[in-house]
């Protein structure tokens, strides 16, 4: 399995196999063509609400890499899609966080890769 993930606002490449949005909302100032993005999993995204608490505040890191891996164990079919993503050739999960080390990116790959 190759996964692995990157910045939208960085250019595409052909390592990238298939780019995969994981962020609920749409990064700003990214045009659709300019993403090259294949699919667009909006609901894997942490929730709203979760979102919003964590607020990219590395001090809640811990709690919110836990909260939002129990989001992803209550929803298995957007799991499972990505897992059908996955399994079919090289996926690159793209997210719009400035921050590289502390974003829902960084949880789902982990998350997903354990599994």
């Amino acid at each position: 399995m190759t996964l692995q993930i990157k910045r939208i606002y960085e250019p595409p490449s052909k390592e990238d196999g298939v780019r995969i949005l994981v962020d609920r909302l749409w990064p700003r100032g990214v045009s659709k063509d300019e993403a090259h993005v294949d699919a667009w999993l909006k609901d894997i995204a942490p929730s709203a609400d979760l979102r919003r608490w964590f607020g990219h505040d590395t001090d809640k890191w811990n709690e919110f890499r836990r909260r939002y891996k129990a989001e992803l164990e209550h929803n298995p079919a957007a799991v499972d899609e990505l897992k059908r993503q996955i399994g079919q050739s090289p996926v690159t999960l793209l997210y719009g966080a400035k921050d590289t080390e502390h974003n829902n990116a960084v949880v789902l790959r982990d998350f997903v890769s354990r599994q």
